[in-house]
């Protein structure tokens, strides 16, 4: 699985918090402690929150899909350019029937791009942003594509993010410039192709204009294009021109070399420096990204996440599901093992004999013990955990969800599911209902103690 760079951290921070800015606060009680007991700044806590929230509630699975929908829209818009350029070779050239007509070909091929990156370019100068018609649509298109409900918040997200250092321009500008290379290096080749095998004889026609405007502007606009050896026609060459197609090789190779460099030059080459220049851009002030710990949001998570200013006590809404333990701290030290037991009562003999190297933390019967061995496994998570619980009683959320915070602290976890009091029998309804509820957390279950595991680690 690819690791997160610091802009999808920022990113899902940022979604998170809209999230909760739009629905209230989510139940967070388990991310704040974990956030607590790491180590770091309040932004660094802020940030190990939101990852844990946004990856319990499927936000990170939805930010990897909108990241592959990006692509793929982005790879759908890119074929597009690429037949879009295509189309303007062939209106720009014909079917090689008739003369080609060189403005009419040349407004063919930059006429469009030309009109459209002027308009880019004042947006970015007078507005500060640029009109990016393409670069918004390839934002909706990766939000349709990636199709999941969780990321509904991380397009606002980002562009909020992005403004903030006004990035956003760059992001839009590097994607819709580069669309706009790929279509005229598209119109290139074909334009190179055609010439390649078809005979073009090339005109110019007026009615208003005189045949001295036609020099000037073919010699103007090839000035640049000659020094990087592309051919301008002649005087006389472009006079001849204003009558009738030339039939002189030299006259059609020297029309197809100035078509071809003036494409390259005022088309080509200013959409390559400004896909590189907004890159660039992009690049550098990436690594100026950050959260804006003014918003809201973020000034009320200061007073939970700081050890500080740490409050206890606070009863927070139970989670609307729970969610299934994927895997214990693996990434982290764990060592020795420990025996836990939930709601226990007063007529069941507790703890029983435990292996030196077995530890009891005792029965969790209150919330402020539960919290306190919370806070203990966080820091110190053991290696293997024991959580013995009455299957006469039901499995209501509560203790599943319970269940499940004890089990996500710990490398290896069995729920000891207790045996019935001498003369009692259990319900076989409601041990069949603890069974069903452990598989959806993914655990597994004992029916006699596993202090043989506890103790060793093997069955």
């Amino acid at each position: 699985m690819t690791a997160l760079t610091p802009l999808d951290e920022l990113w899902l921070t940022e979604a998170v918090r809209l999230r909760e800015q739009h629905a209230g606060p989510l139940e967070d009680d388990e991310a704040s402690r974990r956030a607590r007991a790491s180590a770091g700044d309040l932004l660094t806590r802020i940030k190990n929150r939101a990852l844990w929230l946004a990856e319990r509630d499927g936000m990170l699975t939805a930010l990897r899909n909108w990241k592959q929908g990006a692509r793929l829209s982005l790879i759908l818009l890119a074929v597009f350019a690429v037949i879009s350029g295509a189309g303007l070779a062939f209106a720009a050239l014909g079917n090689g029937q008739n003369p080609v007509n060189v403005f009419w070909a040349l407004g063919s091929l930059l006429g469009l791009n030309l009109l459209l990156l002027l308009s880019w370019a004042l947006g970015l100068i007078f507005a500060g942003e640029s009109a990016a018609s393409l670069g918004r649509l390839w934002l909706w298109l990766s939000e349709k594509l990636a199709r999941d409900a969780q990321a509904a918040q991380l397009a606002p997200a980002l562009i909020l993010l992005l403004q903030r250092k006004r990035l956003n321009r760059w992001v839009l500008g590097t994607c819709v410039n580069g669309l706009w290379l790929l279509a005229l290096l598209s119109a290139l080749t074909l334009l190179l192709l055609l010439m390649a095998t078809r005979r073009y004889g090339f005109v110019w026609e007026t009615t208003i204009l005189g045949s001295d405007t036609f020099v000037s502007l073919t010699q103007g606009l090839g000035t640049v294009p000659s020094l990087l050896g592309f051919t301008v026609p002649s005087e006389a060459m472009i006079r001849a021109s204003g009558d009738s197609a030339l039939v002189i090789e030299n006259a059609r190779q020297a029309w197809a070399a100035w078509l071809v460099g003036v494409l390259v030059v005022y088309g080509i080459v200013p959409r390559l420096l400004l896909t590189l220049f907004c890159y660039g851009r992009w690049r550098v002030g990436r690594r100026h990204l950050a959260l804006d710990l003014g918003e809201p949001g973020f000034v009320e998570l200061r007073e939970r996440l700081m050890p500080s200013s740490e409050r206890l006590g606070v009863n927070d809404a139970a989670p609307a599901q729970l969610h299934s333990v994927q895997t214990g701290p693996a990434t982290i030290d764990s060592e020795g093992a420990l025996l836990v037991a939930i709601e226990l009562d007063d007529l069941r003999p507790w703890p029983p004999k435990l292996p030196k190297t077995v530890a009891d933390a005792g029965i969790l019967d209150s919330r402020e013990s539960r919290r306190m061995l919370l806070d203990q496994l966080t820091r110190y998570p053991p290696a293997r955990l024991a959580i013995a619980c009455d299957p006469r009683r039901s499995p209501d959320r509560g203790s599943l969800a319970l269940i499940a915070e004890l089990a996500r602290c710990a490398a290896s976890t069995r729920v000891w599911l207790l045996p019935a009091p001498t003369g009692e029998a259990l319900d076989a309804n409601r041990l069949g209902d603890w069974h069903t509820a452990l598989k959806q957390l993914e655990l597994k279950w004992a029916d006699s103690a596993p202090l043989t595991w506890l103790e060793t680690g093997h069955d």
